[in-house]
This record gives structure tokens, sequence and C-alpha cells, in this order.
């Protein structure tokens, strides 16, 4: 009975390294495969490099720099990984399941995409193990790791990480992606904030972070570049399920689709050219994001005719903020800095909740159930 069973699990284990993306537990179990490879790899790494000498928990030649630069290098691995089997699945009954939530009529993910959400998810694990030992260090102080231990938590991490981004790929849902975008921006911003060289880079204005030859700089301006990258996908998933029936419904759709997929190319822009350097181009596409923005909310009533009134509202008031707290800088109340950090949340707080919204909105599942639902007689009539 006992060599049954294992031959069983033998035989199993074997069909996930073959087929990993069949159904749903083969992809857990290939998750986990993944995450025990990586384990070993960054255990044996760790052990290596850590052999002989006590490691402190943050800081150069850290712990959590090894688990910070390890993890980056595992979630993009993963992603990638991630995104090849979910793209490979076999049993299209399971596509919506597995991997296929971005797989929708006139929207699909190109390999810059995937690059670029890669990268976003190796950000977030950098800069995510990064400040982990960082509270770790400041909680434990003076406290040092030893070689064994060290290599067994940095293995975890690694094994963590792509556990993480390798399910975060193949169930991958627009949702999921304004998540990680939401997500991406924040920690991007707040590294940049905290690493700058100028503490005082707040009283100039925002694209200050991006205007020295640092880290910060450098990491601020890839945030940026990313981040436009990432709306340019946004955009097309916000709206691929909107009504195109009618040549306005089509016409409408479209214009919102190349609005925000300008404000993601100007965002990438602002991110290219620094203020500092490209001091014309930079302002011109910082901008033309505010302009964007304001068209497609002024307009989205007329552009899409389905979208609910509660939400073309919140556009409103987005929008009036945006206009206030600019008065407040001209008159010298506000600096640049508090107006842009208003602007840039708002705006993309109003992408984020759009997406759901059109979604929502423009379901043609759920407007042809309504349709197909029969009538209801009551009897007598």
């Amino acid at each position: 009975m006992t060599r049954t069973v294992a031959v069983e699990d033998s035989a199993s284990i074997r069909r996930v390294v073959r087929n990993p993306s069949a159904n749903v537990s083969s992809l857990e179990s290939a998750a986990l495969i993944i995450g025990a490879a990586f384990f070993v790899v960054g255990g044996l790494v760790g052990l290596f490099a850590f052999w002989g000498e006590a490691l402190p928990i943050a800081g150069r030649g850290s712990l959590g720099a090894f688990a910070g630069v390890g993890g980056a290098i595992a979630a993009f691995l993963a992603f990638v990984l991630g995104r090849y089997l979910a793209d490979r699945t076999p049993n299209p009954a399971l596509r919506r399941e597995i991997g296929q939530g971005l797989s929708v009529p006139g929207a699909r993910l190109h390999w810059f995409d995937i690059a670029a959400l890669a990268i976003a998810h190796a950000v977030i694990a950098l800069l995510g193990w990064l400040a982990i030992s960082t509270v770790l260090e400041l909680s434990f102080r003076d406290a040092v790791v030893f070689p064994l231990p060290a290599a067994a938590l940095g293995g975890v991490a690694l094994a963590l990480t792509a556990y993480v981004s390798f399910l975060s790929a193949a169930r991958m849902t627009p949702m999921l992606l304004s998540l990680v975008l939401a997500v991406f921006l924040v920690v991007g911003a707040f590294a940049s904030m905290l690493s700058a060289s100028d503490p005082h880079w707040w009283e100039e204005n925002l694209s200050a972070l991006g205007m020295t030859d640092d880290v910060s700089a450098k990491a601020f301006n890839l945030t940026l570049i990313i981040a436009g990258a990432i709306v340019t996908i946004v955009a097309r998933y916000a709206t691929a399920t909107l009504p195109t029936s009618t040549p306005p419904d089509r016409r409408g759709r479209d214009l919102v689709r190349l609005g925000l997929i300008l404000i993601g190319i100007f965002l990438a822009c602002v991110g290219i050219f620094p203020v500092d350097e490209f001091f014309a181009i930079h302002n011109t596409v910082a901008t033309g994001m505010a302009v964007c923005f304001a068209v497609i909310v002024i307009g989205l009533p007329k552009f899409i005719r389905t979208v609910p009134k509660v939400f073309v509202v919140l556009g409103y008031v987005y929008v009036a903020v945006i206009v206030v707290v600019a008065v407040f800088f001209a008159t010298g109340y506000y600096n640049l800095t508090a107006v842009e950090l208003v602007a840039g949340c708002l705006i993309f707080s109003w992408i984020i909740v759009f997406l759901r919204t059109a979604g929502a909105s423009g379901d043609p599942e759920a407007g042809a159930g309504l349709q197909a639902q029969p009538a209801v007689v009551t009897p007598g009539e």
C-alpha cells in the first residue's frame, strides 16, 4: 500500500513537471516546485557567500541585501516563467481560471509588457526585502546572523518571492494588474524619497527626486518609466470590454483608450527626460498628463454612455480638487510638490477605479445574461 501511494505521488510530480498548467492543482504544485528550487539555489549560494563570517541584518553585505537582490532575480525569472506557462494552458475550459484572466478580446500582453511587469515585480521584491531587513535591524540592534541560518533565511526569502511572483503571473487579472501598478508606484516613490541625497528635495518639486546622479534618482526615473508602461497595459484592458456595437461607441472607446495610453507615455517621458536636463520637454509631458486626464473625465459621459453616473461625478470632483490645489500653488499657499502629489494620487487612483468600473459596465456576459433571462409568468395570466 505504501509503495503504491509513493508510486502515485511520484507519477503526480512527474505530471506536474511535464504539464504544470494542466489544471489548478498542477499550477499550485508547479509554484511549490519552483519555490523549492529557488530555496535550494538561494541556500547554496548563501552558504558559499556567507561561510566563515557573521552577517548584519541590514546594510551593505548583509542578509537583507542578499534577500533583496536575490529576491529581485527570483521574482523576475518566476514571473516570466509563469506567463510562459499561462499562455500555453492546454485546456480551453480552464483558460479563464488559469492564467488567462488577461486574455480578453481587444487586448493582449506583448513581450515588452511582460518585461515591464516582470521588472515591476522584481523592484517590489527588492525594495520589500530591504525594507523588512531595515525594520528587523532596528528591532534587533547590534544583532548578527551566523552563516547557516543566514543561508536558510536567504533561501526562504527567494523561495517565497518566486512562489508569489509565479502565481501572480500565472493568475494575472486586470484587477491584480491594477494592484501591481499601485504597489509599484508606492514602493518606488517612497524608496526614492527615503534614499534621496537631498533631505529637502520636497522644497522644490517632486521631479527633484530624479535630478541627481545618485541611486535614488535612477530608481525614481526607472519607477516612472516602468509605471508608464504598466499604465498603457491598464489602458488596453480597461477599455477592452467596453461596448462597441455602434460607431459612436467604438469611437468613444478608442478616444478613452488613446487618452489613457497618452497618460502612460507621458508618465514614462517624465522619467526619461529629467527636469534638470530637459526642462521644456519634462514640463510639457507632465502638463500633458493632467490635460489628458481632464479631457477624459470631462468627456467620459459622451465617450462611454454606459459608465455609471456616480463614477462620472467622482471624476468631476477629482478634477475640481486638482484645480483648487493648482490655485493654491499659484497664490503661494502650496508648493509644487504638494500639487504634484495630490494630482498624481488622484489621477492614478481614478485609473485603477476606472479599470474596475469599465469592466462592470461593459461586461458583455452580464448583458447577455440579462437579455437571455426568461420572462416570469404568474399563474392565471
